[in-house]
Protein backbone atom coordinates (compact mmCIF):
# COMPACT_ATOMS: atom_id res chain seq x y z
CA UNK A 1 0.00 0.00 0.00
CA UNK A 2 1.34 3.17 -0.97
CA UNK A 3 2.75 5.05 2.27
CA UNK A 4 2.97 2.07 4.25
CA UNK A 5 5.84 3.04 5.92
CA UNK A 6 5.02 6.66 6.64
CA UNK A 7 1.72 5.03 8.06
CA UNK A 8 3.88 2.45 10.15
CA UNK A 9 6.00 5.47 11.74
CA UNK A 10 2.99 7.50 12.54
CA UNK A 11 1.65 4.93 14.76
CA UNK A 12 5.19 4.91 16.40
CA UNK A 13 4.49 7.98 17.69
CA UNK A 14 2.70 7.44 21.13
CA UNK A 15 5.22 4.46 22.22
CA UNK A 16 8.23 6.59 21.07
CA UNK A 17 7.03 10.27 22.86
CA UNK A 18 6.33 8.03 25.81
CA UNK A 19 9.32 6.41 26.36
CA UNK A 20 11.21 9.17 25.77
CA UNK A 21 9.85 12.08 27.43
CA UNK A 22 11.45 11.71 31.22
CA UNK A 23 15.00 10.74 29.71
CA UNK A 24 14.24 14.22 27.37
CA UNK A 25 13.94 16.26 30.67
CA UNK A 26 16.53 14.34 33.29
CA UNK A 27 19.43 14.84 30.52
CA UNK A 28 18.45 18.77 29.93
CA UNK A 29 18.30 19.48 33.78
CA UNK A 30 22.16 18.04 33.87
CA UNK A 31 23.02 19.70 30.47
CA UNK A 32 21.65 23.46 31.85
CA UNK A 33 21.66 22.76 36.06
CA UNK A 34 20.79 26.41 36.84
CA UNK A 35 22.35 28.02 33.59
CA UNK A 36 20.33 31.10 32.73
CA UNK A 37 20.41 33.03 29.14
CA UNK A 38 19.53 36.33 27.52
CA UNK A 39 18.50 35.16 24.38
CA UNK A 40 17.77 31.59 22.45
CA UNK A 41 18.35 31.01 18.52
CA UNK A 42 17.29 28.25 17.00
CA UNK A 43 18.69 26.80 13.71
CA UNK A 44 16.68 24.37 11.39
CA UNK A 45 15.22 23.39 8.45
CA UNK A 46 12.10 21.85 7.02
CA UNK A 47 10.04 20.40 9.37
CA UNK A 48 12.72 21.22 12.14
CA UNK A 49 12.54 24.53 11.12
CA UNK A 50 8.74 24.67 12.07
CA UNK A 51 9.29 22.77 15.48
CA UNK A 52 11.19 25.72 16.16
CA UNK A 53 9.01 28.37 15.41
CA UNK A 54 6.55 26.43 18.35
CA UNK A 55 9.60 26.69 20.47
CA UNK A 56 9.99 30.52 19.87
CA UNK A 57 6.53 30.78 21.19
CA UNK A 58 6.80 28.71 23.84
CA UNK A 59 10.43 30.12 25.18
CA UNK A 60 8.81 33.42 25.13
CA UNK A 61 5.72 33.05 26.67
CA UNK A 62 7.72 31.04 29.63
CA UNK A 63 10.63 31.80 29.84
CA UNK A 64 10.28 35.71 29.08
CA UNK A 65 13.65 36.13 26.47
CA UNK A 66 13.46 36.86 22.83
CA UNK A 67 14.02 33.77 20.28
CA UNK A 68 15.33 34.55 17.04
CA UNK A 69 15.32 31.92 14.22
CA UNK A 70 18.91 32.06 12.45
CA UNK A 71 19.09 32.87 9.00
CA UNK A 72 22.02 30.74 8.43
CA UNK A 73 22.85 32.72 4.78
CA UNK A 74 23.61 35.29 7.05
CA UNK A 75 26.66 33.28 8.05
CA UNK A 76 26.95 30.65 5.42
CA UNK A 77 26.74 33.12 2.24
CA UNK A 78 27.54 36.19 3.78
CA UNK A 79 30.14 35.69 6.61
CA UNK A 80 28.54 38.10 9.05
CA UNK A 81 29.91 37.68 12.54
CA UNK A 82 27.22 38.69 14.17
CA UNK A 83 27.50 40.10 18.27
CA UNK A 84 25.20 37.87 20.35
CA UNK A 85 24.26 38.67 24.19
CA UNK A 86 24.70 35.60 26.57
CA UNK A 87 22.75 33.17 24.46
CA UNK A 88 22.02 29.51 23.74
CA UNK A 89 21.85 28.14 20.32
CA UNK A 90 20.04 24.86 19.38
CA UNK A 91 20.19 23.46 16.46
CA UNK A 92 17.62 21.14 15.05
CA UNK A 93 17.94 18.46 12.46
CA UNK A 94 16.82 15.06 12.72
CA UNK A 95 19.86 13.57 10.43
CA UNK A 96 22.12 15.83 12.30
CA UNK A 97 23.46 16.78 8.64
CA UNK A 98 22.31 19.85 7.40
CA UNK A 99 25.31 21.77 7.23
CA UNK A 100 23.75 25.36 7.28
CA UNK A 101 22.31 24.55 10.94
CA UNK A 102 25.74 23.09 11.71
CA UNK A 103 27.83 26.39 10.61
CA UNK A 104 25.02 28.25 12.91
CA UNK A 105 26.51 26.27 15.97
CA UNK A 106 30.09 26.47 15.30
CA UNK A 107 30.10 29.63 14.71
CA UNK A 108 28.20 30.71 18.11
CA UNK A 109 29.94 28.31 20.14
CA UNK A 110 33.87 29.81 18.73
CA UNK A 111 32.10 33.23 19.84
CA UNK A 112 31.33 31.73 23.07
CA UNK A 113 27.89 31.18 23.76
CA UNK A 114 26.38 27.34 25.01
CA UNK A 115 25.13 25.58 21.87
CA UNK A 116 22.66 22.42 22.22
CA UNK A 117 21.71 20.04 19.26
CA UNK A 118 18.90 17.80 18.96
CA UNK A 119 19.00 15.06 16.71
CA UNK A 120 17.86 11.24 16.11
CA UNK A 121 21.21 10.49 14.88
CA UNK A 122 24.49 10.53 17.12
CA UNK A 123 28.36 10.96 15.31
CA UNK A 124 26.57 13.35 12.96
CA UNK A 125 27.82 16.71 12.34
CA UNK A 126 25.69 18.58 14.37
CA UNK A 127 26.77 16.04 17.44
CA UNK A 128 30.27 16.92 16.62
CA UNK A 129 30.18 21.11 16.61
CA UNK A 130 27.73 21.53 19.58
CA UNK A 131 28.94 21.26 23.54
CA UNK A 132 25.79 19.26 24.28
CA UNK A 133 23.30 16.58 22.47
CA UNK A 134 20.18 15.72 23.06
CA UNK A 135 19.35 12.32 21.00
CA UNK A 136 15.73 11.75 20.07
CA UNK A 137 15.65 8.00 20.56
CA UNK A 138 13.17 8.18 17.88
CA UNK A 139 14.16 4.61 16.05
CA UNK A 140 15.20 4.39 12.06
CA UNK A 141 12.67 6.49 10.26
CA UNK A 142 12.60 4.99 6.65
CA UNK A 143 9.73 7.42 5.00
CA UNK A 144 11.00 10.51 3.56
CA UNK A 145 8.39 12.29 5.01
CA UNK A 146 9.30 13.11 9.12
CA UNK A 147 6.51 11.60 11.34
CA UNK A 148 7.72 10.50 14.65
CA UNK A 149 11.12 12.60 14.49
CA UNK A 150 9.31 15.76 14.13
CA UNK A 151 7.08 14.94 17.09
CA UNK A 152 9.98 14.18 18.99
CA UNK A 153 11.97 17.39 18.44
CA UNK A 154 8.47 19.12 19.66
CA UNK A 155 8.31 17.37 22.91
CA UNK A 156 12.47 17.35 23.36
CA UNK A 157 11.72 21.58 23.01
CA UNK A 158 9.64 21.62 25.69
CA UNK A 159 11.48 19.32 27.56
CA UNK A 160 14.15 21.95 27.20
CA UNK A 161 11.54 25.09 28.19
CA UNK A 162 11.27 23.23 31.42
CA UNK A 163 14.66 22.47 31.62
CA UNK A 164 15.45 26.34 31.45
CA UNK A 165 13.05 26.75 34.46
CA UNK A 166 10.05 27.54 32.57
CA UNK A 167 6.12 26.58 34.94
CA UNK A 168 5.17 24.43 32.32
CA UNK A 169 3.13 21.02 33.47
CA UNK A 170 4.30 17.44 32.36
CA UNK A 171 3.41 17.01 29.28
CA UNK A 172 0.43 14.80 28.37
CA UNK A 173 0.99 13.26 25.43
CA UNK A 174 -1.57 11.51 22.66
CA UNK A 175 -1.94 7.42 22.62
CA UNK A 176 -2.77 5.19 20.56
CA UNK A 177 -6.52 6.09 20.67
CA UNK A 178 -5.57 9.58 19.55
CA UNK A 179 -3.92 7.95 16.79
CA UNK A 180 -7.02 6.40 15.37
CA UNK A 181 -9.34 9.52 15.98
CA UNK A 182 -7.16 11.57 14.00
CA UNK A 183 -6.83 9.33 11.09
CA UNK A 184 -10.88 9.18 10.97
CA UNK A 185 -11.12 12.92 11.48
CA UNK A 186 -8.25 12.95 8.15
CA UNK A 187 -10.77 10.68 6.42
CA UNK A 188 -13.02 12.84 6.99
CA UNK A 189 -11.56 16.21 5.50
CA UNK A 190 -10.04 14.29 2.46
CA UNK A 191 -12.76 15.33 0.12
CA UNK A 192 -12.87 19.02 0.56
CA UNK A 193 -8.91 18.97 0.47
CA UNK A 194 -9.17 17.38 -3.10
CA UNK A 195 -11.95 19.40 -4.33
CA UNK A 196 -10.77 23.09 -3.20
CA UNK A 197 -8.10 24.98 -4.74
CA UNK A 198 -6.37 26.98 -3.08
CA UNK A 199 -5.06 25.43 0.18
CA UNK A 200 -4.45 27.40 3.00
CA UNK A 201 -3.16 26.40 6.65
CA UNK A 202 -4.53 28.63 9.33
CA UNK A 203 -3.26 29.27 13.09
CA UNK A 204 -2.20 31.32 15.50
CA UNK A 205 0.28 30.57 18.67
CA UNK A 206 1.51 27.44 19.66
CA UNK A 207 -0.15 25.71 16.57
CA UNK A 208 0.90 28.16 14.20
CA UNK A 209 3.61 25.94 13.73
CA UNK A 210 1.12 23.48 13.25
CA UNK A 211 0.23 25.25 9.96
CA UNK A 212 3.39 25.40 8.34
CA UNK A 213 4.03 21.84 9.11
CA UNK A 214 0.68 20.70 7.54
CA UNK A 215 0.96 22.36 4.58
CA UNK A 216 4.77 20.90 4.17
CA UNK A 217 2.95 17.58 4.35
CA UNK A 218 0.14 18.13 1.88
CA UNK A 219 2.86 19.48 -0.52
CA UNK A 220 5.56 17.02 -0.32
CA UNK A 221 3.61 13.76 0.00
CA UNK A 222 0.23 14.33 -1.77
CA UNK A 223 1.76 17.42 -4.11
CA UNK A 224 -1.49 19.77 -3.22
CA UNK A 225 -0.32 23.62 -2.89
CA UNK A 226 -0.97 25.05 0.58
CA UNK A 227 0.14 27.45 1.62
CA UNK A 228 0.34 28.42 5.71
CA UNK A 229 -0.68 31.56 7.18
CA UNK A 230 -1.43 33.32 11.12
CA UNK A 231 -5.41 33.53 11.02
CA UNK A 232 -4.17 37.72 11.88
CA UNK A 233 -1.62 37.97 8.92
CA UNK A 234 -4.48 35.73 6.79
CA UNK A 235 -6.62 39.08 7.02
CA UNK A 236 -4.14 41.67 5.57
CA UNK A 237 -4.33 40.10 1.80
CA UNK A 238 -4.31 36.69 1.33
CA UNK A 239 -7.88 36.48 2.07
CA UNK A 240 -8.39 37.85 -1.37
CA UNK A 241 -8.00 34.26 -2.50
CA UNK A 242 -10.80 32.75 -0.46
CA UNK A 243 -13.91 31.92 -1.76
CA UNK A 244 -16.21 29.08 -2.35
CA UNK A 245 -13.61 26.57 -4.14
CA UNK A 246 -11.43 27.25 -1.67
CA UNK A 247 -10.48 25.61 1.53
CA UNK A 248 -8.78 26.35 4.77
CA UNK A 249 -6.96 23.63 7.09
CA UNK A 250 -7.50 25.32 10.98
CA UNK A 251 -6.13 24.69 14.38
CA UNK A 252 -7.81 26.51 17.11
CA UNK A 253 -10.43 28.91 15.98
CA UNK A 254 -12.06 30.17 12.29
CA UNK A 255 -11.58 33.79 11.39
CA UNK A 256 -15.06 35.01 10.95
CA UNK A 257 -14.13 36.11 7.44
CA UNK A 258 -14.24 32.37 5.81
CA UNK A 259 -17.24 32.01 6.84
CA UNK A 260 -18.77 35.41 5.05
CA UNK A 261 -16.32 34.42 2.24
CA UNK A 262 -17.92 30.74 1.67
CA UNK A 263 -14.56 29.38 2.30
CA UNK A 264 -14.59 25.76 3.18
CA UNK A 265 -13.44 25.11 6.65
CA UNK A 266 -11.20 21.86 7.69
CA UNK A 267 -11.05 21.77 11.34
CA UNK A 268 -8.23 19.86 12.99
CA UNK A 269 -9.38 17.96 16.20
CA UNK A 270 -9.35 20.01 19.60
CA UNK A 271 -6.31 19.11 21.52
CA UNK A 272 -5.89 19.20 25.53
CA UNK A 273 -3.79 21.70 26.50
CA UNK A 274 -2.70 24.65 24.37
CA UNK A 275 1.09 24.89 25.10
CA UNK A 276 1.68 20.78 23.97
CA UNK A 277 -1.18 21.22 21.34
CA UNK A 278 1.54 21.07 18.40
CA UNK A 279 2.58 17.21 19.06
CA UNK A 280 -1.20 16.33 18.91
CA UNK A 281 -1.92 18.76 15.71
CA UNK A 282 1.16 16.74 14.28
CA UNK A 283 -1.01 13.64 13.87
CA UNK A 284 -3.75 15.18 12.00
CA UNK A 285 -1.79 16.97 9.66
CA UNK A 286 -0.14 13.56 8.81
CA UNK A 287 -2.82 11.46 8.60
CA UNK A 288 -4.52 14.48 6.13
CA UNK A 289 -1.26 14.42 3.84
CA UNK A 290 -1.38 10.73 3.81
CA UNK A 291 -4.71 9.93 2.90
CA UNK A 292 -4.36 12.39 0.18
CA UNK A 293 -1.78 10.77 -1.01
CA UNK A 294 -3.20 7.57 -1.67
CA UNK A 295 -6.73 8.99 -3.37
CA UNK A 296 -4.40 10.47 -6.00
CA UNK A 297 -2.61 7.71 -6.11
CA UNK A 298 0.50 9.02 -4.57
CA UNK A 299 3.04 6.82 -2.32
CA UNK A 300 4.80 9.37 -0.10
CA UNK A 301 7.22 7.24 0.72
CA UNK A 302 8.31 7.84 -2.54
CA UNK A 303 8.24 11.40 -3.52
CA UNK A 304 9.15 13.48 -6.94
CA UNK A 305 12.23 15.66 -6.65
CA UNK A 306 13.35 14.95 -2.90
CA UNK A 307 15.00 13.09 -0.62
CA UNK A 308 15.36 12.27 3.40
CA UNK A 309 18.18 13.85 3.50
CA UNK A 310 18.42 17.77 2.45
CA UNK A 311 21.66 19.58 2.80
CA UNK A 312 21.90 22.92 2.07
CA UNK A 313 24.13 26.06 2.41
Amino acid sequence: MHGSKMESEIRQQPSALRENSKRYLDQLRGVFESRRFEMVLLAARGSSDHAALYAKYLFEIHLGIPVSLAAPSVITKYGSRLKYPNCLAIGISQSGEAPDVSEVLEHLRSSGHATLAITNTSASRLTKVADATLLLGAGDEEAVAATKTYTSSLLALYQTARALGADLQEPILPDDQWTELTKAAAADSVGPILRCSPLFALARGYSFSSAHETALKLMECALLPCKAYSTADFEHGPKALAGAQTAAIVYGDTPQSLFDLGCVQVIAPETPDPAISPIWDAFYGQWLALLAARARGIDPDHPQNIHKITKTL
